[in-house]
């Protein structure tokens, strides 16, 4: 091995040791997650101090929204992703780059669509996401920002991926801190110094996903990546627009099954108050640190499988997905134990209500449990899209949300009211770790044969 950056990347995709390569691609991807995440942490921070706990609810009502966008960006990040790395482990370096430029363009178009179609249908969104008479214009206001920044939001997100696929892991947070800085300093300055109120937090936001995708931006244009998009493959072949979408159009329904299961939770929160969705939203955003972790070493070892499927080294694809459940789920109990005694003080960041922060409290402590099995699911779901087998990636979201987490959560909220709603999604991910793992375990196998 050289010292060359290029072979750096390569070495950790195909010959470190396999705990060694997922923490060396996860824990850089969940430092950053980490501080992306402060994107909404920072607004329910800064719209708390106004003491409204309506603008709060509205806050996650929107939410939804965000998730949308990010569930298209996947669609093209997730499948030139994983084109990407099979490309590179099969040594197709020509292919590689093609792909990068597609995910570039697509980004753009769909970015446009996403604008211009919601903006076009803001108020049936905004009562589609449970919006109430004290909430509505509170959420209108977050989303019809949030929309017209779609390309930003989108650009950010799947520009990073892009980054990650060549093992790039260092440039792509460096996006993320970008952008996450900016929002913490525009945040205070357009909520309270320009009296915008929630609709300064939104527009903070874009502005801060703006700032992270330039940054990846100026890797790509100024030669620091192993891959770099092209005007000559501007135009992308039927062949990749197939593969990009094979993989990727699973990975958005993934993301949007997740979106619809998040709109029936808050519609379902509703009937207890439009404070408990405010409580429900805080502890919902703190867990998102826990969350991250997972994601942080789920999305770090995609592209180790995805090159070692291209280089059909199935042997190193098991190794290196043992590894990341154990440092996944042993950093997740110790994040639980976190979260278990300090709920209130975590939730009274946020808020000064008694009401929101006893409800906040029990959310977080039941809703903590998923943290141990959820990583097990994710590392699955993602080694299932790294190796261009997106049906079963499908399968298990699908599984997972349509027919576990949303019956679970109709019947338990119905037998046993809040407290059985709450606890629909732990019941969902012990179950689902057993199943994904399982499915994996046997693909990979049977590859081998």
């Amino acid at each position: 091995m050289t010292g060359s950056s290029e072979d750096r990347r390569i070495y950790i995709l195909r010959e470190e040791k396999p705990a060694k390569a997922v923490v060396k691609l996860g824990v850089p991807l969940i430092a950053g997650m980490f501080i992306m995440v402060l994107y909404n942490l920072v607004d329910t921070y800064f719209i708390g101090l106004m003491r409204d706990d309506y603008q709060l609810a509205a806050v996650n009502l929107a939410y939804p929204v965000m998730m949308i966008s990010i569930a298209i960006s996947n669609m093209i990040g997730t499948g030139a992703s994983s084109l990407i790395a099979r490309s590179l482990g099969a040594g197709d370096r020509e292919k590689a780059d093609h792909t990068v430029t597609a995910g570039f363009v697509l980004t753009v178009v769909n970015s446009v669509i996403v604008a211009v179609l919601g903006l076009s249908l803001l108020g049936p969104i905004v009562t589609g996401l449970g919006a109430q008479a004290n909430t509505f214009d509170y959420t209108r206001q977050y989303v019809q920002v949030i929309l017209a920044g779609s390309l930003f939001t989108m650009g950010n997100y799947t520009f990073g991926q892009l980054l990650r696929s060549e093992g790039s892991v260092r440039q792509s947070v460096a996006g993320m801190i970008a952008g996450t800085i900016v929002n913490i300093m525009l945040d205070p300055i357009f909520i309270f110094g320009l009296g915008l109120e929630i609709r300064g937090a939104a527009i903070a936001t874009i502005l801060g996903n703006a700032a992270g995708m330039c940054v990846s931006l100026w890797f790509y244009l100024g030669g620091k990546t192993l891959l770099s998009p092209s005007l000559k493959y501007v135009r992308p072949t039927a062949e990749i627009l197939k593969e990009i979408f094979w993989v990727g159009v699973p990975a958005t329904l993934e993301t949007l099954l997740t979106s619809a299961a998040y709109i029936v939770n808050n519609n379902l929160a509703v009937g207890y108050g439009e404070l408990t969705v405010a409580a429900m939203g805080i502890a919902q955003k703190i867990l998102s640190l826990g969350n991250y972790v997972y994601q942080g070493f789920a999305a770090g070892t995609q592209p180790i499988m995805g090159y070692n499927y291209g280089a059909k080294n199935y042997r190193r694809m098991i190794d290196v997905l043992k590894a990341g459940v154990m440092v996944c789920s042993g950093t997740e109990l110790c994040i639980m134990a976190v979260y278990g005694v300090f709920a209130p003080q975590l939730i009274g960041i946020f808020t000064d209500s008694a009401e929101v922060i006893a409800t906040g409290s029990r959310v977080l402590r039941t809703i903590m449990c998923i943290l141990p099995f959820v990583g097990a699911v994710s590392m699955s779901r993602m080694s299932f899209q790294a190796m261009g087998k997106p049906q079963f990636a499908f399968a298990i979201t699908l599984v997972r949300q349509l027919f576990l987490y949303v019956p679970l959560l109709l019947i338990l909220n119905r037998v046993f009211g809040f407290g059985g709603m709450i606890w629909a999604q732990p019941v969902t991910e012990f179950i689902m770790m057993t199943v994904s793992l399982t499915l994996l375990y046997r693909v990979i196998k049977g590859q081998e044969t």
